[in-house]
């Protein structure tokens, strides 16, 4: 595949990465950070994948699709948590 292709995509990757990372920085609220949460996770889903593409191990599409069930569960978990929050567990 073409190298100018490979680096801007991993160039506009990388910024996607950094403005999810400020937003689960500066988030207002913990749902706010929960989605640049899991929209991190994706984009590394992303990464694992082009990086697949890019050196043509297909065994890294396993890792991406094991990041990605991780991160749905951590989503699951973190939305749990969230509904939760308000009522006294006794």
């Amino acid at each position: 595949m073409d190298s100018l292709l490979l680096n801007s995509v991993y160039i506009l990757m990388s910024l996607a990465l950094l403005v999810a990372f400020l937003r689960l920085m500066k988030g207002p609220s913990l749902p706010d950070r929960v989605v640049a949460l899991e929209l991190i996770a994706s984009i590394v889903v992303g990464f694992v994948g082009v990086h697949a593409i890019d050196t043509g191990v297909a065994s890294l599409l396993d890792v991406a699709i094991v990041i990605a069930l991780m991160a749905f569960l951590a989503a699951i978990g973190f939305a749990r948590f969230i509904e939760r929050r308000g009522t006294a567990n006794d």
